[in-house]
């Protein structure tokens, strides 16, 4: 089994990188503070965001080596797992906020964290900053770091969570912008997605394996699933999997016009392993039942 290590803590975090621990539950981390090390697997317990600020290609996810440009945001969930191991030596460079899912505990931000989807992205999904967006990003760590090093009153936690908040805030409209630069890669993202859906319905696959997940359509088009989703909503106003179902009723209305077919029939040939799933949502997106529908447009 391959070793993994692993940081439960921030304190052993800040321990691995030789830097202070201020505060149990959050840290801003100088990564040029650690020693040269050797390319290790590595899983964080807490919520992690390294920004690259110069140009670097020491930061690995999975087996590829990323050439970060400066400026370059990456984030990570509680329980994911980053790098390889290997015997080459590296000096890490850059920041990273680090924050335990207890810190958040009471506050606004741990009812709104689920909503920061880009945690899930995968590291080839980075963002990638201007200068003006630098400046913002500094700004807001500088804040966060201002109340680690004062000392600890009542007002210390809601400050830096708050701060946080906003760092993410800014951080989903860069996202944002960085979606609408890159319109002519996400269409052809959309163009290849609906190539491959209508693939999966000329095929045999439904009846195998039933209908597809908006997970193996980001498979396809190696992407993490939440960053496809977050693509295909920003395009087009629809979430993924109401896009999927737009493009599954409009062939099942092609299928019913055929009448040597039952209804039955054609839900299975759809992928779906109950008929009567496949009638209730068919009459919650048009507004008949597959047996009305046919009943209205072939008499």
């Amino acid at each position: 089994m391959e070793e993994i290590i692993n940081f439960k803590s921030i304190r052993e975090y800040n321990n691995f990188n030789n830097n202070e621990t201020l505060h149990p539950l959050v840290s801003v981390v100088d990564l040029s503070k650690a020693d040269p090390r050797k390319l290790s697997k590595l899983r964080y317990e807490f919520y992690t965001v390294f920004f690259k600020e110069i140009k670097c290609g020491d930061l690995r996810y999975g087996l590829k080596n990323y050439d970060y440009e400066e400026g370059t945001l990456i984030f990570l969930a509680p329980g994911q797992v980053i790098g390889e191991n290997g015997t080459e030596f590296y000096q890490p460079q850059g920041t990273a906020l680090v924050f335990h899912p207890e810190l958040l505990y009471g506050t606004s931000l741990a009812r709104e964290i689920a909503n920061y989807t880009f945690f899930s992205y995968s590291a080839s999904e980075a963002l990638h900053l201007s200068e003006q967006e630098r400046k913002v990003i500094m700004d807001c760590l500088n804040k966060i770091k201002h109340e680690l090093v004062h000392s600890i009153d009542k007002h210390t936690k809601k400050l830096i969570v708050s701060n946080i908040e906003l760092f993410l805030d800014y951080c989903q409209r860069f996202y944002d912008r960085q979606f609408i630069t890159r319109e002519n890669v996400n269409k052809g993202i959309l163009e290849k997605f609906e190539e491959i859906l209508n693939t999966y319905f000329q095929s045999e696959e439904p009846q195998q394996n039933g209908l597809p997940t908006v997970a193996y359509f980001a498979d396809q088009l190696f992407l993490s699933a939440n960053y496809f989703g977050d693509l295909v909503k920003k395009e087009t106003g629809k979430t993924a999997q109401e896009y999927i179902q737009n493009k599954l009723i409009e062939i099942a209305k092609e299928k019913i016009y055929d009448s040597n077919k039952t209804i039955n029939e054609i839900a299975f040939e759809l992928g779906f392993k109950y008929p009567q799933h496949f009638s209730r949502l068919f009459k919650n997106r048009v507004g008949y039942t597959p047996n009305e529908y046919r009943n209205v447009n072939l008499n």
